[in-house]
């Protein structure tokens, strides 16, 4: 009986302990990439917008969707960004934004717990972290157009 007892509060706090998007106040949304040769692809996207959030993103996630990611806006200036995996525990693709939606970068497979920094290698307004290897899947490229309202 104890060990089901213990079993079951350690079950709770683990369940406890799961990042929840609307528990960190993060906004979600719609958000599609329409590649050059005409395809689209639909993102369930939660939002970082403030500097906590941004500085958390997906840090602890166990997993994500396929079409699941984190939208890292910045209120629309361009200006050079860089990420880290430090906490993160899945590999992820990271697509470096232009504020008129454009892909200017795409890091593929950032390795997690890699403390090594991501540039955007020029200046960017947003950055979308998708499932690692999910960019090379869908065929996504630089050049590629971000719709969301964010951008213009």
């Amino acid at each position: 009986m104890k060990s089901i007892f213990l079993t079951f509060l350690a079950a709770l706090f683990v369940w406890g302990c799961q990042p929840d998007a609307s528990a960190a106040g993060l906004m979600r949304d719609t958000l599609l990439i329409e590649t050059q040769d005409g395809q689209t692809h639909e993102f369930e996207v939660e939002i970082a917008l403030t500097p906590p959030q941004i500085q958390r993103g997906l840090m602890g996630r166990t997993s994500l969707d396929a079409n699941a990611g984190m939208l890292f806006w910045f209120g629309g200036e361009e200006s050079e960004r860089s990420f880290w995996m430090k906490n993160t525990l899945i590999p992820l693709d990271m697509l470096f934004i232009k504020k008129d939606g454009t892909i200017h970068r795409i890091h593929h497979k950032a390795i997690p717990h890699d403390l090594t920094s991501v540039a955007s290698q020029g200046p960017v307004a947003a950055v979308l972290e998708i499932n690692g290897g999910r960019a090379q899947e869908l065929g996504l490229e630089a050049g590629d157009r971000i719709k969301q309202r964010f951008f213009k």
